[in-house]
Order: structure tokens, then sequence, then C-alpha cells
């Protein structure tokens, strides 16, 4: 049976190449420095293969990491810190480089307590680098993408009652401030009152739950500006503790002033603001269909003498007697009406709860706002043709 110092000597030397570590051990008086076959070995090389010089490790060392790692010895030699720890490059035998972490510090000293021998260890953490590396690169372009969608990042401790918001969340709030955290109340004082309870329900996720909310809602801007915000909002588990509500947040005033502007020039006639005539269909067709507010009087106006003041004064004289004359029918019409232009030289009306008296009080009106539209330079003066149909309601009287 192996005596006790084998049995230790071949202990520490499976501990060793299980581990993965390279020890290396130096005296500083004699400048000789040994290298473990495990070492070795890390690096691609077998035992014999390179001269035990105290210097060995530094000439294999990445140029970029030679002047840390130095400083890493130097430190802990002058007592300046409790043992060395640096991470740095050395050059396989093939010639890539292998991340280690290198540890370690004196074990025996002079009466004067000067260094006389040190002793450490080096892990391979090459796949922990390339993960770290890998990881920033996605970061990166997370932070990116981020940048490029103007979105901000948020989360709440629920433990702590701690929000914290990135640079992009203030600024889209107007908010000035050099530190993420902020009071967890804040948030709540720039919701819209209309849109708060809503949103405050919105950014509660229940604790466990792993789905994701989308919202959008108003927040009130300390200047009083009124933006429109979108967010995502998700509960986040955390090991130990209540948890974190995480959240983005995103300004989409521009895209909410776009879409209302697509859907109104999708409804609107451009010259003279008013329906245009699919739009002007839909609302006739929905009143009737729910008989709302009838009776119900739609009236069709069609210019006279439109095509000739075109021919004589020409078509931006015709443009602005088309505006001038839809200028007047709304101004003549209850708040309750609606006015389209179908198309050329041809308008039509709805008017709710009207009747027969009221209509013809109407026609009138419209008669004259077309007698009296600006015509530019020509003394010619326009009129037109009305008809009214009413829409009484189907219902049998109870």
């Amino acid at each position: 049976m192996a005596d006790d110092k084998t049995r230790k000597g071949e202990f520490w030397a499976l501990a060793l190449e299980r581990a993965h570590l390279g020890v290396w051990d130096w005296n500083v008086a004699s400048g000789d420095c040994y290298y473990s076959p495990t070492w070795l070995k890390m690096l691609g090389y077998a035992e014999g293969e390179l001269a035990a010089t105290a210097d060995l490790w530094l000439t294999l060392t990445h140029p970029d990491d030679r002047e840390r790692a130095l400083a890493s010895g130097e430190r802990h030699i002058a007592g300046l810190t409790e043992s060395i720890e640096t991470e740095l490059r050395l050059r396989h035998k093939d010639g890539h480089w292998v991340w280690v972490l290198d540890r370690g510090g004196i074990v025996e000293r002079d009466a004067e307590g000067r260094a006389l021998r040190l002793m450490g260890v080096q892990t391979d953490i090459t796949r922990r680098k390339q993960a770290e590396a890998a990881l920033d690169e996605v970061n990166v372009r997370f932070r990116l993408a981020l940048a490029a969608s103007g979105t901000g990042i948020w989360h709440y401790d629920i433990a702590t009652n701690k929000s914290f918001w990135d640079a992009r969340s203030r600024e889209i709030f107007g908010l000035v401030s050099d530190t993420d955290e902020v009071s967890a109340g804040l948030w709540h004082t720039y919701l819209h009152p209309d849109d708060k309870e809503a949103t405050e329900r919105a950014h509660l996720p229940p604790p466990g739950s792993e789905a994701v909310t989308a919202s959008q809602y108003r927040i009130i801007r300390r200047d009083g500006e009124i933006r429109h915000l979108e967010s995502l909002v998700r509960f986040i588990a955390c090991a130990g503790g209540a948890g974190q509500i995480l959240g983005t947040v995103r300004d989409i005033t521009e895209d909410k002033k776009r879409s209302q502007e697509l859907t109104y020039a999708a409804n609107h006639d451009a010259l003279t603001g008013l329906l245009n005539r699919a739009a002007f269909d839909r609302l006739l067709a929905d009143h009737i269909a729910t008989q709302r507010r009838l009776p119900l009087a739609v009236f069709y106006v069609d210019l006279d003498y439109f095509k000739a003041l075109n021919d004589f004064a020409g078509h931006a004289a015709g443009d602005l007697a088309l505006k001038s004359i839809a200028a007047g029918i709304l101004a003549s019409l209850p708040s309750s009406a609606h006015a389209a232009r179908l198309g050329g030289d041809e308008f039509a009306l709805l008017v709710p709860n009207c009747g027969q008296a009221e209509a013809e009080r109407l026609a009138g009106a419209v008669l004259a706002a077309v007698r009296d539209a600006e015509l530019g330079a020509t003394t010619r003066r326009l009129a037109a043709s009305i008809g009214i149909a009413f829409v009484a309601s189907s219902r049998s009287p109870s």
C-alpha cells in the first residue's frame, strides 16, 4: 500500500488534472519557476518542451495583458493586496489565445518579511470569456435596437418600492435627472386623467404571471405638452425576493399624428376639407341602419354655372369658389350635421332630427352661401339646385 506522502501526491495531481488547474511555483531568490504538467497541457505543451524560467508565463502573455498582469503581482508583493488575481491571455502552442484566471500569493517570507516564494493556480476561462463576449455583442445589438426604436427601459422593485428609469425613459417624460432611480410615485403624476385608471391597472401584472401586457396611454409633461406612449410590461420573478415589474416605454405621438392624418385624408376631400363620397355613404348607411336621430334630412346640392366659371376664370378661381362654398355651407349648418363633397361641383348634407320646415330654412341658407361665395376677380355669381330626401323612423309607435 502506498505511503501517506505518495497517496497525498497522487491525490493532488489527480485533483489538479480533474479541475483543469495549472500550478506555478516561483522561487524569488533563485529565479526558478515550476510549472505543473497540467499548466503545460492547458497550453498544448508536453513536459520538457518549455524552459521553466521565471518569465516563461510573461513571454506567452498577450501584449495587451502584460502590464496589467505584472502590476497585479507587484501590488501583492508590495503588500497592497492580499493576493494576486487577474485575467490574462496566454498563447497556446497552436497559436490561439487561452484566457486564464491567475490567482496566487506569497507562501514564504524571510526574517524581514520579504517574499521568498510565491505560488498560484491558473484556470482556463476561455469559454466563460467567449460567453461574455457573445453576451456583450447581444447587449450592444440590443442597445442599438433600443436606440433606433427610441425605446426606454424601466423597472420597479416591489420589495424596496424603488423605480429605475434609463436615460431614454427620462427623456420621454421630460425628466431632468442624472440618476436612474426615481421616486416610485413619480410616474403616476404624469398620467392623463382620462387614462390614469386603466393605465395603472395595465402596469400591475399579477405576481407569477409570464404574460406581457401592452398598453397605450397619454401623459402630460411638466411643460403641459400631451404625449402618447406605448408600454410593454411583465412581471419578473427574483430568487428570494418579491420580484420586479419590467417595462419598456416608447413615444408614439408622431405615429398617432400620422395615423390621424391618414385617417383624415382617407375620409375627407383634399380641397374643401368636407367628407368625401365614401365617408358620406358610410355615415348615411350607419344612420339609416341604426335609426339614429330620425327624422333624417339628406340634401344633394349641384352647383349651377360652375363649368362656365372654370372656363372663364380658370381652375384656380374654381378651387377658390369650392372652398368658399364649403365654408359657407358648414357655417349655415347645425353642429350635428355633416357635409360632403361628392366630387366636382356636387355636395351632400346629412342633417339629423330635421323636419320639412327646418330643411327648407337650411336649403335657403345653403343657396345664400353659394350665391355669396368668393369668386376672385370675376363678378359672375353661382347658383345651385338642391334636392331633399327625408328618412323617417320605421319603428311602430308603442
